[in-house]
């Protein structure tokens, strides 16, 4: 067998990074500026705004579901093919609530960054 070494030129990792270079220049000339902190500090809070909002949701729709157990009569003796509804509903209910909330949390955060670089780009 034969090595082969693939190997690229320095120039190239420049070109991987999104953007063209003079978007790139223009967008770090954004953030130097005044206007430009306001808009990452905007971004930042909003981002932080939206992790602990789809966090506490997370909670609280956790936090319910042994709740139901405990407030529906009946529930928690209930058998589904011999195993307890409880252990079901904590067991497998939770993975379309975990989900749904990286989902959420994922278009969000995007749309954020989209709507910061549409604003850092007119600067």
């Amino acid at each position: 067998m034969t090595r082969v070494r693939v190997t690229a030129p320095r120039a190239s990792a420049r070109t991987a990074v999104r953007g063209t270079p003079r978007a790139l220049e223009s967008r770090e000339a954004a953030q130097d500026s005044e206007v430009g902190q306001v808009f990452v500090r905007s971004l930042i809070r909003s981002q932080l705004r939206l992790a602990l909002v789809v966090a506490g949701g997370f909670l609280l729709i956790l936090a319910a579901f042994p709740l139901t157990l405990v407030v529906v009569p009946g529930l928690a003796d209930t058998r589904v093919a011999g195993i307890p509804f409880g252990w079901l509903l904590l067991g497998a209910g939770i993975y379309p609530v975990i989900g749904l909330s990286a989902w959420l949390y994922v278009r969000t955060a995007a749309r954020n960054e989209a709507r910061y670089r549409d604003l850092a780009g007119e600067q």
